[in-house]
């Protein structure tokens, strides 16, 4: 079993939206946007308005050799097409880019669909996005051709200003991320600190999957400063332990606000060190701290990973399904996954669950282990401690019975966290009606980008035996045949079971 010497960051993956954003630009291609693309109208710029932080996490490739790629940074939108004081740090095998100035332009049509163009001192990249209701986009990178360029998805967030500062970060906080080694090797974290808004981080805990060995974070030190007040650019480190290995770490991130960063593992890439991001999220820890209580309900989980298929790895592995628990260690989890092109359903399986008092949480169902950190009750960041090394998270399902009513209305859709250079990526706008939906959708391949694809499906819902589930079949667009989970009327999960080379598709209300 291999134990590289490995440098982690802090950071999450979606949970909570990530697509290629301002931070997927790879600046990598010049190619010009289809004429066809996405609504270039701008009649909804005012949309987007105000100062913005991103994540991205992808893949690029040139020559048929693809490798990960990740950024995170800022920027200010005017509400009028104008992108300024934008700033972008960049990581991948080829090395990384620190505080890389651009400027830009978007528009936004009527249906909230946009396109934007960053430009750099010498290159520029494209993006397709969509505008959820809560004001911030979700996008994609829009640019590769001829199978060289960066695909991949992120999230644009709104940032407050406020809290560009060492002294905003104070409280409880949950961190988790996942990415690959320059060998193509998955790795992930997850874990949990104290911040005293000096620069100190405390009562640090966490785990790492080492390309399928779970691992305890034994910390001897972690500090972190806000270096730039008027970007909102900082930096991480954390020293510690794992397997009885020494390992330190370095980050930059950037604040969304003073509860979440947006960061990125800015070490050199190597066999011993793989490239994570994602984010760190205030934990809201309850007095007296966590226990079983905490996790008692629905959740709604997410995970991605790479699987083999015969004598072929890194095949990309989706999980979607409801972990059902009990308040009291026992809980109920039933999946749908998709690896090799081989759906697989599972329906209640039983396992145990132990929650301790910083929320570090552990889950044994089905023959498999798993380790998670609680956000808050019923929320976490979740890893399978297999060699695949699912990744993702789990959010509370809102306490209502789904049925094909509750999936009504307008909503945003995306692809989130491709783990393989040939995944789909998408990010559109979408109409259900209680049984069938309708949508248009802009496409990143690495043969090209595909705007303006048309998506029309059927759907259905079914409150028993598991509540929330639902499956759908796409007649034209991405997904073909797809088994879905509610998480709330406004949100929702979803994943290709024909798709052999799957990602984790994520829908919510739009404006």
């Amino acid at each position: 079993m291999r134990e590289p010497n490995l440098r982690l960051i802090l950071c999450f993956v979606l949970l909570f939206a990530t697509i290629s954003g301002a931070g997927c630009s790879s600046q990598t291609s010049d190619a010009p946007l289809p004429v066809q693309g996405p609504p270039s109208t701008g009649v909804n710029n005012a949309a987007l308005n105000g100062n913005y932080a991103f994540l991205f996490s992808g893949l690029t490739a040139n020559g048929g050799v693809s490798s990960v790629y990740a950024s995170v940074g800022r920027f200010t939108a005017d509400g009028a097409g104008n992108l300024t004081n934008g700033e972008l740090d960049t990581n991948t095998v080829a090395g990384a880019g620190a505080a890389q100035s651009f400027t830009g332009m978007y528009s936004i049509g009527n249906n909230n669909r946009g396109v934007m163009t960053l430009n750099f001192s010498s290159s520029s990249a494209k993006l397709a996005f969509v505008m959820l209701a809560n004001g911030n986009p979700q996008f994609i990178e829009f640019d590769a051709s001829g199978g060289a360029g960066t695909i991949g998805s992120g999230t644009m967030e709104k940032a407050d200003t406020t809290s560009y500062s060492t002294a905003r970060i104070t409280g409880e906080y949950a961190f988790g991320a996942a990415g690959f080694d320059n060998a193509y090797n998955r790795a992930a974290i997850e874990g949990r600190f104290t911040s005293n808004g000096t620069g100190a981080l405390a009562n640090a805990d966490g785990d790492v999957n080492s390309y399928g060995t779970d691992y305890p974070m034994i910390f001897t030190g972690a500090n972190y400063t806000v270096s730039n007040t008027a970007t909102g650019r900082g930096t991480m480190n954390l020293a510690f332990t794992f397997g009885g290995v020494p390992d330190s770490m370095n980050f930059v991130f950037y604040v969304v606000n003073s509860g979440k960063l947006f960061i990125l593992e800015s070490d050199p890439v190597t066999t011993a060190t793989p490239l994570l991001n994602g984010i760190v999220v205030q934990q809201q820890m309850p007095k007296g701290g966590f226990t079983n209580a905490s996790l008692n309900g629905n959740m709604v989980i997410l995970l991605t990973g790479h699987s083999a298929c015969g004598t072929v790895g890194g095949i990309p592995k989706t999980v979607v399904g409801l972990l059902t628990t009990d308040n009291s260690g026992a809980l109920s989890l039933t999946y749908d996954e998709n690896f090799c092109s081989a759906p697989r359903s599972v329906t209640d399986a039983a396992g145990t669950y132990s929650v301790a008092g910083n929320g570090r949480a552990s889950i044994a169902v089905g023959g498999y282990a798993l380790v998670a950190y609680l956000v808050k009750p019923n929320e976490v960041f979740l890893f399978v401690s297999d060699i695949n090394v699912l990744f993702g998270a789990g959010e509370p399902q809102t306490a209502v019975s789904f049925t094909n009513t509750s999936l009504t209305g307008a909503y945003a859709g995306m692809a989130t966290n491709p783990v393989g250079y040939e995944v789909t990526v998408f990010c559109g706008e979408f109409a259900a009606n209680g049984g069938s939906m309708t949508g248009t959708e802009d496409i990143g391949a690495p043969s090209g980008p595909n705007p303006g694809v048309a998506f029309n499906a059927t759907y259905s819902i079914s409150p028993s035996p598991t509540n929330g589930r639902g499956v759908m079949t796409a007649t034209s667009g991405t997904g073909g045949n797809i088994v879905f989970y509610m998480i709330s009327p406004t949100k929702f999960v979803a994943i290709s079971q024909s798709d052999p080379k799957p990602a984790i598709l994520m829908f919510e209300a739009k404006n």
